[in-house]
């Protein structure tokens, strides 16, 4: 694939929320000859330093020796062009690194995360993508709204680095001169006030949600505001509360992230239970859906899949031939492609499964080995037709 020189070279200098990464976009990015070096690596602290060293030098000594002569040189170069990048010191706040690079094609994107990664280190045809659609399953980008009476934060939380984006308080009156009004008036008039803030921020989070492509929002906050603000919500709105909990209103950013993943891990789990108990019933009434790595592969093929379901964790060996794309799992490569003659290479099927679902505009949905139909067959699709 040709690349324009904008997508050759991307470095973040900053914390980058994995949803930042353009998945789709590195998922068209392919050659016929393993060229590609994909990296992703836990950053932060002296022993994950030292574990990268010995990991690195391991993987990267094993593939030069499994290269002919003339990838083994390319291999060289691309691995010299990435090492400042994979060795580099990381930023404030910066725990995981993604580094895909090619020499032959002066090739290199560096993605400075702020969660961890679990280490890999691949040369292949193409980037690999499968780490990081697991982190991005992982990480999706939520909000937490904090409310009391007298104050309301939105914040975005997008890979554990959290923008605040709304900020509402107001003043409730809770002094008042002696002499003043009576205490059944003072109450009466600051239930109105908190009546009316909650109302106020009920708009603005609609304005917010409408604004920001997130999964949801957690509410969250000490008392009884939290409640009386999710009944003043839209009934649209309330549907993308993802739950409900109780904090304090001088929560750090670090414990609200932490209090907010929680909830978020737990309704992404439910969701991909509903989603494996959909696949179940289509496959067991004869509905729209498609089960096992052959039936799977042809529905993506003729882009069919609307939702492509992958056990997680799961790994099948298999070769593409990087000319015609022919996918075979469970065998080895022959010398050249039966179907057309091209080269072939030994790929995992489930990562080539997942990135014709990116090509294709599928959602994919990863789930567990207790919510899955069957850990024999490791793919699984509800369809569009």
């Amino acid at each position: 694939m040709q690349l324009s020189e904008d997508q050759k070279e991307i470095i973040s200098e900053e914390l980058l929320p994995v949803t930042d990464i353009d998945i789709r976009a590195l998922s068209e990015i392919y050659d016929e000859q393993d060229i590609y070096l994909s990296v992703y690596l836990p950053v932060s602290g002296r022993e994950n330093e030292h574990l990268n060293d010995i990991f690195v030098d391991s993987r990267a000594s094993a593939i030069k020796k499994a290269l002919n002569p003339e990838l083994r040189s390319e291999f060289e170069k691309t691995f010299e062009m990435a090492k400042s990048s994979i060795f580099d010191e990381p930023i404030s706040g910066e725990k995981g690194r993604i580094i895909f690079a090619s020499s032959k094609e002066a090739f290199l994107h560096v993605y400075r995360l702020a969660v961890e990664p679990e280490q890999s280190f691949v040369l292949d045809t193409s980037p690999y993508l499968l780490p990081l659609a697991k982190l991005r399953a992982d990480y999706e980008d939520y909000g937490v709204l904090l409310v009391d009476s007298q104050e309301a934060k939105f914040t975005c939380i997008r890979s554990d680095i959290a923008e605040e984006k709304k900020h509402l308080s107001t003043d409730l009156m809770n002094k008042h001169k002696k002499g003043g009004w009576s205490q059944a008036r003072f109450n009466h008039l600051r239930k109105g006030a908190i009546k009316s803030f909650l109302s106020e921020v009920a708009e603005n989070v609609q304005e917010t949600c409408d604004q920001l492509q997130t999964r949801g929002f957690v509410l969250a906050g000490p008392g009884e505001a939290k409640q009386q603000l999710m009944e003043m919500l839209p009934q649209e709105i309330q549907h993308k509360v993802l739950g409900v909990i109780d904090v304090p209103i001088d929560i750090s950013r670090d414990e609200l992230v932490e209090a907010g993943d929680a909830v978020l891990q737990e309704s992404e789990h439910s969701e991909a239970v509903t989603v494996a108990e959909e696949l179940k019933a289509a496959i067991l009434k004869g509905g729209l859906a498609a089960y096992g790595l052959e039936d799977v592969k042809t529905a993506l093929e003729q882009a069919r899949v609307n939702t492509l379901v992958i056990l997680k964790d799961s790994s099948v060996p298999g070769w593409i031939c990087e000319k015609c794309q022919n996918l075979q799992a469970n065998a080895k490569p022959p010398k050249e492609c039966e179907r057309c003659g091209g080269p072939t290479s030994v790929v995992n099927v489930v990562e080539e499964l997942y990135e014709m679902a990116q090509r294709t505009g599928a959602k994919v949905e990863f789930v567990e080995i207790e919510d899955f139909f069957d850990s024999d067959n490791v793919v699984g699709a509800l369809l569009r037709y």
